[in-house]
């Protein structure tokens, strides 16, 4: 059975290996195992170790609590909808086009989709 931390730490993996444009067998390479224990990694199916999650936050440039932040330190939870989002690849791409724009205009778009799902 998967622990909801283990979960946790592996969506936090994926998004941040999507937000950097990076491909699970890119960071595989780069922490000497093969792609399909990222993969299991990433599912929660398999826990990182405290030296594989080091390995992990080096190639991806965060620190090791980039993984555990959004939990619960009371009950393992991991929060379902902001979750569920950054589950969703095309919101990843946005996010990361978001970011990718000066932030003149990026402030201007942020006003804008406000205004945009307000009157939704």
């Amino acid at each position: 059975m998967k622990h909801p931390v283990d979960v946790h730490v592996g969506k936090r993996v994926r998004h941040r290996r999507w937000m950097v444009g990076m491909t699970q067998q890119q960071l595989a390479d780069m922490v000497g195992i093969k792609f399909q224990q990222i993969q299991k990694y990433e599912t929660g199916m398999n826990r990182i170790s405290a030296s594989r999650l080091w390995d992990i936050s080096d190639a991806l440039g965060v620190s090791i609590s980039f993984f555990f932040e959004g939990l619960d330190a009371r009950a393992p939870e991991v929060d379902e909808i902001a979750g569920d989002i950054m589950a969703d690849k095309e919101a990843l791409m946005l996010v990361r086009s978001y970011y990718a724009i000066p932030e003149p205009q990026r402030r201007r778009l942020f006003d804008l989709a406000k205004v945009l799902s307000d009157a939704a």
